[in-house]
């Protein structure tokens, strides 16, 4: 490696071949050593930038890491970008200001190298520092954080947002890892503590702290008065109904605004500029990325300036700055490199100093390392036998082993593991120098997220996923627990209503301090019917609970007076009759034996290994507890609550075929004709090659088919019988049914369950749900229904990314595009029958080379399975649909959803709906639509609120 330093003074841009992922981590380490500043690596996306990262951390643990990620949204947006990136965006900009002489790493990308970005002079003096006993005015630092682009809010949660309440002010700054509450006396920082955003419970002290800016958009009258008049300058007077213009000239800040980011300063600057004369490493296929993204750049540009141009009137106004405003061309780019050293790196091999595209080349000689696959599909070799042998092998030639594990937990399992095939002298390394000073036969193991090993002269890598194959791995996510859904003050919102046990319906309005015999009480303010209030003290919080019905047109009750207490009277009486009920009901299923049910643990066993996934440990869990309580011989009802797409659907599997391998028969219930469809096709495939008749009964089944099924089912011929309501028919008669699954239980309405009780008495039940209904979820909480929760995300599953926008042409049309581009489909839905044909219109002229099919519930049973199954098979790009896609179906293709006017639909609704998508390990879009210029109610912009907030993995049962 030391071969590139010798290049530094000899060539301005070489070609570095033989440095696969993982060995470039050594060569950006070599150059950081060597160079002793700032040195550049340039990713061509983010997921490669990433693992130079966690690469980085392991090799080169004393150089200060800086990260610039490019904004998340597309060029041209309505929509801003997450201001978690902005934060470490603006974060990284002021540490570069910062003349460190410690050694850096900055780690970017082409899209976020090719923007420009705020120029040095508008971040120079921007950072508010605070320590403990400054003297500072909590009005001040409430301008400074306006100012700065924080938002005020309730409760602290997100980057960039701070809440007020007295004397105590939180603020989650920009680029922080967690968020801080400082306590003033007066005018004086009295104390700063950390705090977890979830539960808001302090984490650790401090004793300082900066505040950065969370948006590199300014908002201050010059900021104002430069935008406004660079505005007219470029697309003339302001017309009437022009949202932006309007929001900025009031002081607002706007949705997206951060797209005309070069109108709000004099001249922006380019990254270049904070790195002068600095090496920079650029990634195999910087170049693809580079034209990829200036493409990009050109067609969201010429597509927003023709509708512009055109003067749609229907249309949210939106005239795009010039892109030589906002990006670099290819031409400035090659202009900017030429000023430093650069290093372009290729895992692939040439020959030593050949010329290529006039740079200098030379080979580090470095190869992918052996991957064992061979081994493991063997039946006669041991694959750890085989590493072993391979590790004497490389020590035998003069190599050093380092064997890189993904996480702490796995290198020491791979440890225990490797020690007992007989191998020693294995050395768990913090970092790269623990293994420089390595002398055979010792091994080391490192925690280092590379996928592929290497060798070079005098080392071997040998990564996890060579010895175990392709990496099975998900996050570790805080276990939901079913517990009071009010656990302090900090969940509740001003102006939510609550229910006091003794005192009825009333309003929360915030928390007081109420000197009580000379000692402070924090209390909640609840204010009744006549503006009377009672202050709660926090430690009787458990006295409230949440009030769950519409809040818009609720009456609150009259402090003492007798009406709350009348209507709990006559509720204790209506409760009593549906205990007796629930109590008779329960005591007859204890007490009337159900159906043993013994499984076969060979057959079972052989039946379970087709699963083509990895159970993770709360599927696993709920898996055992329905078999748990199949061999218990009483009748069993559980409710397993997992959030949308985490295997509920195979829990439901293994239960039925453990009850039809015990001769009993099964009933699966489903809302919509579309989910049994697709359940029946799934039961069909896992089933086939075992001895069960699967069949179903819904419209999509001709009337003389269902004579037969039922027929079949009286007789004990039909073992799994899958359908709609249509099960729940008077006319149902089973031979011997052992088990009822009820998929998607918050679609059934009252009736329906009224006939599921008949039915279940001796019965097994099965209940599966995301979005639990309250009676139900109360039920389980109560104990008295079982639960289980799979709140654990499948392995390599991504959080689906929400937008909610007002509908937008530009953003429909490139949604679709991408989405085909990438080899996937797109959902597009709407609330109401009568807009399809209006959208398909929209669609043909937006993109006219994409194939839409329309499905509704309207149409006759043949062609909504022609239309639903030639979309399935790939023949359509876009299934236009009303919600009846909004139950369970399971297309791992479609990974784009667009929602048509999102405020017609109920919350629950829009979490299933976006459930659709991202079901696979690819990043999934949900666009939200709302319509233009039209006033949201109060109820639908919470709603929306909830969908954009809760965008990560297991929100559901959130």
């Amino acid at each position: 490696m030391k071969k590139i330093i010798n290049k530094l003074s000899t060539a301005s841009k070489i070609d570095i071949s033989g440095s696969p992922s993982g060995y470039d981590a050594l060569v950006l380490t070599e150059i950081i050593n060597q160079s002793g500043k700032v040195c550049v690596f340039v990713a061509r996306d983010d997921k490669h930038m990433t693992r130079m990262s966690e690469a980085l951390s392991f090799f080169a643990p004393q150089a200060e890491q800086l990260n610039f990620p490019a904004w998340d949204c597309l060029p041209y947006d309505r929509s801003s970008p997450n201001t978690a990136i902005v934060g470490q965006r603006i974060n990284t900009l002021t540490r570069l200001l910062d003349q460190s002489r410690k050694p850096r790493a900055l780690l970017t990308t082409v899209s976020a190298l090719l923007q420009r970005v705020v120029p040095r002079d508008s971040l120079r003096g921007v950072t508010l520092s605070i320590n403990i006993g400054d003297q500072l005015s909590t009005e001040s630092l409430v301008n400074f954080l306006i100012t700065n682009g924080y938002g005020r809010s309730e409760t602290v949660m997100e980057a960039g947002e701070f809440s007020v309440r007295g004397s105590i002010i939180d603020v989650f700054p920009s680029g922080a890892s967690e968020p801080l509450r400082m306590d003033f006396f007066g005018d004086d920082v009295e104390s700063i503590r950390t705090f977890n955003p979830i539960d808001q419970r302090t984490t650790g002290k401090k004793s300082n702290f900066n505040i950065n800016p969370v948006s590199e958009v300014p908002l201050n009258s010059s900021a104002q008065t430069r935008f406004r008049s660079s505005y007219r300058e470029l697309f003339g007077v302001a017309i009437n109904n022009d949202p932006l213009y309007e929001a900025v000239s009031a002081g607002h800040r706007h949705i997206g605004m951060e797209h005309w980011l070069p109108l709000f300063h004099e001249k922006l600057e380019t990254l270049f500029d904070y790195l002068p004369n600095v090496p920079i490493l650029l990634d195999f296929q910087w170049k693809e990325a580079l034209e990829a993204r200036l493409d990009l750049i050109s067609e969201y540009f010429l597509a927003r300036k023709t509708i512009a141009d055109s003067g749609f009137s229907d249309n949210i106004p939106y005239f795009p700055v010039p892109k030589a405003f906002m990006f670099l061309d290819k031409a400035e780019w090659a202009e900017q490199l030429s000023k430093h050293f650069v290093g372009c790196l290729s895992p692939f091999s040439t020959p030593e100093n050949s010329d290529y595209n006039g740079n200098q080349r030379f080979d580090l000689g470095c190869k992918f390392g052996r991957n064992f696959a061979d081994v493991r599909v063997s039946q006669t070799e041991n694959v750890f036998d085989a590493v072993g042998e391979h590790i004497a092998y490389q020590q035998q030639i003069g190599r050093k082993v380092l064997i890189a594990s993904f996480t702490q937990g796995s290198l020491e399992r791979m440890k225990t593991v490797m020690e007992e095939h007989g191998m020693s002298s294995l050395i768990p390394m913090k970092n790269w120098s623990g293994v420089d000073n390595l002398s055979n036969p010792s091994v080391a193991l490192g925690v280092i997220g590379i996928e592929r090993g290497f060798t070079v002269d005098d080392l071997c890598v040998i990564s996890e996923q060579d010895i175990l194959g392709d990496r099975l791995s998900h996050s570790t996510k805080r276990k939901i627990k079913p517990e009071n859904f009010i656990a302090e003050a900090s969940s509740l919102h001003e102006g939510d209503l609550v229910v006091h046990l003794e005192h009825g319906v009333s309003r929360y309005d915030g928390l007081e301090t109420v000197n009580v015999s000379g000692a402070p009480h924090d209390c909640l303010r609840l204010i009744y019917d006549g503006g009377d209030k009672l202050f709660l003290p926090v430690e009787n919080i458990d006295l409230i609970s949440r009030y769950g019905s519409d809040q818009s047109g609720s009456q609150l009750d009259r402090l003492g007076g007798a009406g709350w207490q009348a209507r709990k009277s006559r509720m204790k009486e209506r409760i009593k009759g549906m205990a007796e009920e629930l109590i008779k009901v329960a005591a007859s299923r204890t007490l009337r034996p159900a159906s043993r049910i013994n499984v076969d643990q060979s057959i079972y066993d052989e039946f379970a290994a087709r699963f083509p996934y990895e159970e993770t440990d709360d599927q696993r869990a709920a898996i055992e507890d329905v078999i748990n309580d199949l061999e218990k011989g009483q009748s069993a009802d559980r409710l397993v609550c997992g959030d949308v797409g985490y295997g509920k659907t195979e829990v439901a599997l293994r239960a039925a075929f453990i009850t039809s391998l015990s001769g009993k028969q099964v009933a699966v219930i489903v809302p919509t004709t579309l989910l049994a469809r697709q359940h029946f096709q799934t039961f069909k495939e896992r089933f086939r090659d075992f001895p069960m008749h699967v069949e179903q009964i819904s419209r999509l089944v001709s009337p003389s088919k269902v004579a037969e099924i039922k027929a079949g089912m009286a007789t004990g011929d039909v073992d799994i019988v899958i359908g709609t309501h249509a099960l729940l028919a008077k006319n149902i008669v089973f031979n011997d049914l052992g088990l009822l699954v009820v998929d998607e239980e918050q679609h059934f309405g009252v009736s329906h369950k009224e006939r599921l009780k008949k039915l279940k008495t001796d019965v097994h039940v099965l209940t599966l749900t995301a979005t639990p209904i309250p009676r139900t979820l109360q039920l389980a909480l109560t104990g008295v229904r079982e639960m289980s929760v799979i709140a654990t995300p499948p392995v390599d599953r991504l959080a689906i990314r929400t937008f909610v926008i007002p509908f937008d042409h530009v953003v429909v049309r490139e949604a679709i595009l991408r989405e085909r581009f990438r080899g996937g489909q797109t959902f597009y839905v709407c609330p109401r029958v009568a807009d399809l044909r209006i959208i398909a219109k929209q669609l043909k002229e937006l993109v006219p080379d994409v194939k839409v099919i329309i499905a509704s519930g309207q149409m006759a049973s043949n062609d909504l399975e022609d239309a639903v199954g030639a979309f399935y098979d790939g023949k359509y790009d876009v299934l236009l649909s009303t919600n009846i896609i909004e139950s369970g179906i399971d297309m791992p293709q479609v990974n784009t959803i667009i929602i048509h006017r999102a405020d017609m639909f109920g919350l629950a609704q829009l979490y299933q709906l976006r459930g659709r998508v991202g079901r696979s390990k690819i990043r999934a879009y949900a666009y939200l639509t709302l319509p233009e210029q039209k006033k949201l109610t109060q109820a639908a912009e919470k709603r929306l609120e909830v969908m954009q907030t809760l965008d990560n993995l297991g929100a559901g049962f959130s």
